[in-house]
């Protein structure tokens, strides 16, 4: 793990108070940065999300072509 760096940043006294009630046993410095992470995670799982819908969105929306292809794909995975 890389070595720490102190920053400052300006808390709305509201988040601080909830940090310091929900820290547990750690420090508060360690509830913010895992705070942090899942907000990070969070942030990206919902741009892949968008992302995936975005490039489904262009996906056919023809009953036909999608039952061809389902006919096609199940054709080929039943063959010995």
């Amino acid at each position: 793990m890389p070595a720490k760096v102190n920053k400052t940043f300006s808390l709305d006294p509201d988040v601080l108070a909830a940090v310091k009630r929900t820290k547990g046993n750690g420090s508060e410095s360690e509830r913010v940065n895992t705070l942090l992470r899942r907000a990070l995670e969070l942030e990206e799982r919902a741009a892949l999300s968008d992302e995936a819908a975005a490039f489904f969105a262009s996906a056919p929306k023809d009953r036909e072509e999608r039952r061809a292809f389902q006919s096609a794909g199940i054709a080929s995975w039943t063959r010995k």
